[in-house]
């Protein structure tokens, strides 16, 4: 009992002290809030919170500055001037689209994110819904594709999360005609790129347009779909950084949040093919008429046996079934119903005779079945079937027919796929059921390194301040609660039950007097069997089992010796019956009057 109250005690003591450390870590945790090391030019540090005040700590304050490319880049915004300098909206309508529909009239505005915690912190927001939208900007030089990597990088946003529409960005070819006035969905490309969704299908594309060296055109390249799950990309509400980078080699690698999620090579892992099959099948070749393609036939020397029979039924009705007694056969199984009335606005003329609907006849439920009884049916144990030969090897066969295979008059051979036409704009050409997409620091370069220190710089200090702004596990779970009402009963729960099982087991014990605190005499005292009294009735027991245990095998030791001692005693006597037996025949020899001397006168 002593044991159960100290544990309780214990229990008390340690629920009580981590909710101490729990206070004090609260404390001492919104004092002040670290952004990352990297982006310490950019994060002010957060003021010491008075830790006698009772009021809250203040939220973290973060300021933002812009950041700058560290080498060199042939475009990058990052709209943090608050306008739209530089970017031209297109005038163009779509050709295939209703005159309501085709204008590319959709708004678009550079404002802050919602729920930002970099205020200053601008983008490109697609701002209306359910329209087309199309912009524009020209590179401060083309990119011209030689011996140097292509990187384009960007950020996403979809605040409202996103049902149709996409986001992705287009690389508009370096062409005479290219006008951005009239930007729209037909304008030449060379790489579309970025996130697209509609229904359940979550896309991140990478299609090039590749231009066929023996006919000049263009024909799109997509690249292999990724393998990742995309779904939280476009469903979490939060900035998503987008980098595609294309290299001399053919290789190319696309990145989310600089995690790679799809991967390749544009000679091998694009659709269709960028270099076509060097053979392709005869278009003029035709089967011939005895071409025989079946490899079985029906045995022409099969014939049907005499006693098959074609016509025997498949199912036949049970001979040795017997109607059920209580068989109603004067009942229907269904009767007008008695209670229907014929509605008042019922026209005879137009809608013809009412008749009452039916149900199910009452008298049927308490009898086997109603109406004209019928014999079941059962499996004809005669039926075959229609009958038809055995299936045999064709010797004719001849496999399947297959044109054959003649030069492509339209083979090429482009190793170097890499070298696309160069591009001299960045464009936007979206159509979206949702609005309110927010883009943000784009660059074009061909260095690595520049392009990680931008993204660092602008969506690594997005994700330091996002994180550094998250509440704790409690804010959470209570965030969650004013979502969910229903998770306040499972707080309650999970709270509750340790109290309860703390406070079952400490405060179930009856409380038993001692025998110190009765008086000295003879009255009778209460049989308490105490647990030093049980021990000792458990040590008594198990003595009393251990000396049974010694006194049988002393018993039988003691069994043994006996035995050991009989047993020597009757060789013992075994002996001296043969020394008698010995002793008699030597004297009755002696007593022998051969051996008898003769006597001396």
């Amino acid at each position: 009992m002593e044991m159960k109250w100290m544990l309780c005690v214990t229990l008390l003591a340690l629920g009580a002290l981590a909710a101490h450390e729990h206070d004090v870590g609260e404390v001492d945790g919104d004092d002040v809030i670290d952004i990352e090391d990297d982006l310490d030019d950019g994060v002010e540090d957060v003021e010491d919170s008075n830790p006698e005040s009772s009021a809250p700590p203040p939220a973290p304050k973060v300021t933002y500055r812009a950041p700058v490319p560290t080498g060199e880049v042939y475009f990058v915004e990052s709209f943090d001037k608050g306008n739209l300098d530089g970017w031209i909206l297109s005038k163009a309508k779509k050709d295939d689209a209703d005159d309501e529909i085709a204008k590319y009239d959709g708004k678009w505005e550079v404002q802050d994110m919602k729920d930002t915690k970099l205020p200053g912190d601008k983008g490109l927001v697609l701002v209306t819904r359910a329209k087309h939208h199309a912009i524009s900007s020209k590179l401060s030089k083309p990119f011209v594709f030689d011996t140097k990597p292509l990187i384009i990088q960007y950020e996403v946003n979809f605040q409202n999360g996103i049902e149709c529409g996409g986001a992705y960005v287009k690389l508009l070819s370096k062409t005479p005609e290219l006008n951005l006035d009239q930007f729209h969905d037909k304008t030449p490309y060379t790489i579309m790129f970025g996130p697209d969704k509609c229904g359940e299908d979550y896309k991140l594309h990478f299609i090039f347009r590749h231009k066929n060296p023996k006919t000049g055109k263009y024909e799109e390249k997509h690249a292999k779909r990724p393998d990742a799950d995309l779904k939280t990309y476009f469903t979490d509400k939060k900035t998503h950084l987008y980098t595609l980078v294309l290299n001399p080699d053919n290789s190319f690698e696309i990145l989310v949040d600089q995690m790679v999620v799809n991967s390749g090579n544009l000679l091998n892992d694009m659709s269709p093919p960028v270099n076509p099959p060097r053979e392709i099948e005869d278009p003029n070749d035709q089967k011939p008429e005895d071409w025989d393609e079946r490899p079985k036939i029906p045995d022409p020397d099969a014939v049907k046996p005499d006693d098959w029979d074609e016509d025997a039924p498949a199912k036949i009705a049970d001979e040795n079934a017997v109607k059920p007694e209580g068989w109603l056969d004067d009942e229907p199984e269904y009767v007008a119903d008695p209670d229907a009335e014929k509605p008042e606005d019922w026209d005879e003329d137009m809608d013809g005779e009412w008749e009452a609907p039916q149900i199910a006849n009452p008298k049927c439920e308490s009898a086997p079945g109603c109406g004209t009884w019928q014999r079941p049916m059962i499996d004809n144990p005669n039926y075959k079937g229609k009958w038809k030969p055995p299936m045999i090897d064709n010797v004719n066969y001849q496999g399947i027919w297959k044109p054959r295979k003649i030069p492509n008059p339209d083979f090429f051979e482009d190793l170097e796929p890499f070298k696309m036409t160069p591009f001299s704009a960045v464009g936007l050409e979206l159509w979206s059921m949702t609005s309110d997409i927010f883009f943000d620091n784009f660059i074009i370069c061909t260095e690595r390194a520049v392009a990680d220190d931008w993204a660092n710089d602008g969506w690594g200090l997005k994700k330091a301040a996002d994180g550094a702004a998250e509440p704790g596990v409690v804010g959470q779970m209570m965030a969650a609660a004013e979502e969910r009402p229903w998770l306040w009963v499972v707080y309650i729960l999970i709270v509750a039950f340790p109290v309860f099982l703390v406070v079952l087991f400490c405060c179930s014990g009856k409380k038993q007097p001692s025998a110190a605190e009765y008086k000295k005499t003879d009255a009778p005292q209460p049989d308490v069997v105490s647990d030093e009294r049980e021990e000792e009735k458990d040590k008594g027991d198990k003595e009393e089992e251990e000396e049974a245990n010694e006194e049988k095998l002393e018993k039988q030791k003691n069994d043994a010796d006996i035995g050991s001692a009989s047993q020597e005693e009757e060789e013992e006597e075994e002996e001296e019956e043969d020394r008698k037996r010995a002793s008699e025949e030597e004297e009755t020899v002696n007593r022998s009057p051969r051996n008898r001397k003769p006597r001396k006168d």
